[in-house]
């Protein structure tokens, strides 16, 4: 039997955030029953953990693909570890990943993360994003295979009902719209939508903050921010751009044990 615990990441409420399953393995498993595990778990991703040297191995699928870089589930990772005794809270957890080496740390209550930045560059939108949102952009840029769009408000973010049969039609991972925001709160909001890995909509995206640090970071001339994800469940994050690198601050709460059998 594996442990398998079920995780709402960056929030500190049950039922809010971005929920993660997290399996614990005690010997290496295929990647054809570790995509059969995501499916089975049918949340945006389960993260798999497998004890390597001075760290884990860290592998995460949604339940059509495997992915290269998640931040919630790399969070909720870190909180399963540490919540039950694998690792003490003043160890620094380590992951080696496809993205590299992963760290996390834990201070206060906080867990941190440190991900390499993603700096996007400006581009035209591909043609049918803009009628797929059903939003006029004020900017769009591209990092790797997502692209992201700046809009004119956080009521407009708030508001998108995109159309996610026509976003299939676009070739890309996801797309990241966000905007200033309207709440002393808050620096920035963002929604992410990415139905071509069988994300219709991420309830909060660590891994999009690594590209929105250095977005925010040039446009508001600091490095420092707090930012919302507009989803249906919310989540708050502290971000802070150092370099070539992203710190992503945020809270778990565990809501599932099981064994998998």
């Amino acid at each position: 039997m594996i442990d398998i615990f079920q995780v709402d990441a960056f929030t500190d409420e049950p039922f809010k955030g971005n929920p993660a399953a997290v399996c614990l393995l005690a010997e290496p498993k295929s990647e054809e029953w570790m995509q059969s595990v995501a499916m089975e778990m049918n949340l945006s991703e389960t993260a798999f953990l497998l004890k390597e040297g001075d760290g884990f191995r860290l592998r995460w699928f949604t339940p059509s693909m495997e992915i290269d870089l998640c931040g919630h589930a790399t969070l909720a990772s870190a909180h399963t570890l540490w919540e039950n005794g694998y690792l003490d809270k003043a160890e620094e957890a380590r992951f080696y990943t496809k993205s590299g080496l992963l760290t996390a740390k834990y201070e206060d209550g906080w867990l941190e993360l440190n991900f390499p930045a993603a700096v996007e560059e400006a581009c035209n939108i591909p043609e049918g994003l803009k009628e797929a949102l059903g939003v006029q952009p004020i900017y769009s840029g591209r990092s790797g295979k997502n692209y992201l769009v700046e809009v004119e408000s956080e009521e407009v973010v708030r508001r998108l009902s995109p159309n996610f049969t026509r976003l299939l039609d676009i070739d890309m991972h996801g797309v990241i719209v966000t905007s200033r925001s309207s709440s002393k709160d808050y620096d920035f909001i963002s929604r992410f939508f990415a139905p071509e890995i069988g994300i219709f909509e991420d309830p909060v995206t660590g891994s999009a903050h690594c590209c929105l640090a250095p977005y925010w970071s040039s446009k508001l001339g600091k490095t420092s921010f707090n930012a919302y994800q507009a989803s249906e469940r919310g989540g708050f994050l502290k971000v802070v751009l150092d370099g070539d690198r992203v710190n992503l601050k945020g809270q778990a709460v565990t809501v599932l044990r099981g064994k998998l059998y």
